[in-house]
């Protein structure tokens, strides 16, 4: 089993060493731009990748940074209104085939939206008629048929955490700005906990 793991690790970790940090470090500037300019950051999903985006949002939230989930499957019926024209939006998707996610893209570039796609393959359909995209390797997904969403989700949930963290970094968003938002839990306890001490 813990051959298992190790193969699971270098997975993540070629997925982690394929990112263009040039293109990493434009999203980061843009997600702090669209935040000082009165936009928010919108993550858009589908099947597992539904939760790896509440989870993004939440921990931007958490800092207190306006952010919000768009399924991708009923955003073309009306949760579209949540789009405005200062947001930036990232589009998540394992290949880029899916009608739903091509139907948002074309959608979300009728409208200009600043909108990143984000895959594991450059050659699907969404990626075509996106122009910003952000695009990793994956080896596999780790099961043995290689088709249940399992590394790929991985992958996306400690990226987009790592972005989470550092906007808040660049935004100066503080502990104390951090303890407003959450005030009960292990974390608030700890946090109370601390002033306590001080």
């Amino acid at each position: 089993m813990i051959a298992y793991y190790k193969d699971v690790m270098h997975t993540i970790e070629d997925s982690l060493e394929s990112i263009d940090e040039k293109l990493y470090e434009q999203i980061i500037e843009e997600c702090v731009d669209t935040l000082k300019n009165g936009g928010k950051i919108i993550a858009s999903g589908l099947g597992k990748n539904v939760p790896i985006c509440e989870k993004f949002v939440g921990t931007l939230n958490s800092l207190g940074i306006d952010a919000r989930f768009l399924h991708t499957n009923t955003a073309v019926h009306g949760d579209l209104g949540m789009v405005g024209k200062k947001d930036i939006v990232f589009l998540l998707t394992k290949g880029g085939n899916t009608s739903e996610t091509v139907d948002l893209g074309t959608h979300l570039n009728k409208r200009g939206t600043n909108t990143w796609l984000m895959s594991f393959y450059g050659d699907g359909k969404a990626s075509k008629i996106m122009e910003k995209k952000f695009i990793m390797h994956l080896i596999n997904e780790g099961d043995e048929w290689d088709i249940v969403p399992n590394n790929s989700t991985t992958v996306y949930l400690i990226v987009l955490q790592g972005m989470a963290i550092e906007i808040g970094k660049r935004l100066g968003i503080t502990l104390d700005d951090f303890k407003v938002n959450h005030p009960g839990g292990g974390i608030g306890v700890r946090l109370n906990c601390l002033d306590e001490k001080n």
